[in-house]
């Protein structure tokens, strides 16, 4: 059954032909990109923190540090640039029955984001070639308008996503007879600033801040494993960590304050969350489980908490999928499993978070610890296991609606046939982005190691030491 789900969710014969190749192109351009736009988020913050701290103390591993996360912030930056230029064109190549109708609605928070990639580029230009060229502080400055930028075109972006979910700014008028449908009395700013923006954008804020912070920390705590634990490395650690630390705090609080809403916004994706098959009052808890021939099986109940958690009381209950039409279902599945895998990964990063400081608080060092270490390691593909699993059971959650209530996905997909074409090319260029961006910073770390601290390229054979060149 469960793949039967999969395989429906996949399935274009009901749909136009251009509805699954859309369908896989946009799920494998997002589900990349989004991790880049974490790092696009978090990380100018976190050089900002140690390279202050550089400044403040005197301390030259913490400029050190700054120094090297600002050049893979820049091979991140350049590789980000490519997949969200792919993004822009996918989004009129695939979805031609959204942008059309909607592309005044949605015009103003895509042109902002143009902007603000273009101000975040310009500050990390004049930032990496500030370096001993600008006097200290006001070099420092140069990541504030960048960290902004960052911050502002993301929010730009999950602001059409947001509207996809609230969706408001315009009047939508029918098809009638041999008249198209119309969007009419079109108001960007109200479209831009939706009922569900702030709280959707910073679920995807803090969740920036704990997958870049757990990925940092985990590639510092691999050095340490190796033996690796001099000043750069301890601190390496301790910056992401404290950022993934409180992001962990807090990410639950929001996500729990943006799923009070769905009872009334979306109450199938609710459904789906809870595996909800009919309405409880109250309603348990279930986790684990699967949907299969309509009955929920291998679930475990806990009674009145799904109550508790999806409607902060001890007595309303969850809408259950029978009072929702087959065919407005989301895939439940799909969505439950995403949700739950979500739910359960962010809850063992907080646990291992506040054990963490606990522990320290009490006088103990987890970072001599190796199962710990290990641990930390993993941390880092976990976040992003987290990540992935959230805008899976936020986008299939909405199906079948591109905009809620009001576009079908099978109607905003393109009618091209030709579109595994593009889909192969696309799958090209990242697999192609991925290889080469592995190369790049594998090739940095090691000349790092090694001692070329200056890295003219980021790439290619070590320099030379002076002896050497004196004798050429």
């Amino acid at each position: 059954m469960y793949l039967n789900e999969v395989l429906g969710v996949l399935s274009s014969a009901d749909g136009p032909p251009g509805l699954l190749p859309a369908r896989q192109q946009m799920a494998m351009s997002l589900g990349w990109h989004i991790i880049l736009a974490c790092f696009g988020v978090a990380f100018p913050t976190m050089i900002f923190v140690v390279h202050r701290r550089g400044i403040v103390r005197n301390d030259p591993v913490a400029l050190g540090l700054a120094r090297r996360w600002a050049k893979v912030s820049a091979v991140l930056f350049a590789i980000g640039a490519v997949s969200g230029t792919v993004l822009s064109f996918e989004m009129g190549l695939l979805w031609p029955g959204l942008m059309g109708p909607f592309g005044d609605v949605l015009g103003l928070p895509f042109a902002f984001e143009g902007l603000s990639f273009f101000v975040e580029a310009i500050f990390l230009g004049i930032y990496l070639y500030g370096w001993d060229r600008m006097p200290p502080r006001r070099h420092l400055m140069m990541l504030i308008p960048m960290a902004i930028a960052g911050v502002v075109g993301t929010f730009c972006v999950v602001a059409v996503n947001a509207w996809m979910n609230n969706p408001t700014g315009f009047t939508f008028v029918p098809a009638t007879g041999t008249t198209p449908a119309q969007v009419t009395d079109v108001n960007p700013w109200r479209a831009m600033f939706n009922d569900g923006v702030w709280l959707q954008f910073a679920h995807m804020w803090v969740g920036a801040f704990m997958l870049v912070g757990f990925v940092v920390a985990g590639v510092y705590a691999a050095g340490m494993l190796k033996g690796r634990r001099d000043a750069h490395h301890r601190l390496g650690f301790t910056v992401p960590f404290v950022f993934a630390s409180v992001a962990s705090v807090l990410q639950p609080v929001i996500g729990h304050l943006l799923g009070l809403r769905l009872a009334e916004t979306q109450p199938s994706k609710l459904a789906a969350f809870e595996l909800a098959t009919t309405t409880e009052s109250p309603a348990p808890l279930r986790l684990g489980g699967l949907l299969i021939d309509g009955e929920v099986r291998w679930a475990f109940d806990i009674p009145r908490l799904g109550s508790i958690i999806a409607r902060n009381s001890f007595t309303k209950g969850v809408q259950g999928l029978d009072t929702i039409p087959l065919e407005d279902q989301p895939p439940v599945n799909i969505t439950h499993v995403a949700f739950q895998v979500m739910v359960a990964i962010g809850s063992l990063l907080l646990v291992a978070a506040v054990a963490f400081w606990f522990a320290r608080w009490r006088g103990h060092d987890f970072t001599g610890n190796r199962w710990f270490l290990r641990f930390a390691v993993v941390a880092g593909p976990l976040a992003v296991v987290a990540l992935e699993c959230g805008w899976v059971a936020t986008e299939v959650g909405r199906q079948p609606w591109t905009v809620w209530q009001v576009l079908r996905t099978e109607d905003a997909a393109s009618m091209s046939s030709g579109l595994w074409w593009s889909y192969a090319v696309a799958f090209v260029v990242y697999v192609g982005m991925t290889v080469g961006a592995f190369i790049v910073l594998r090739s940095m770390a090691r000349r790092w190691r090694a001692g070329d601290e200056e890295l003219p390229a980021p790439y290619g054979p070590p320099a030379a030491r002076p002896d050497e060149r004196s004798r050429r």
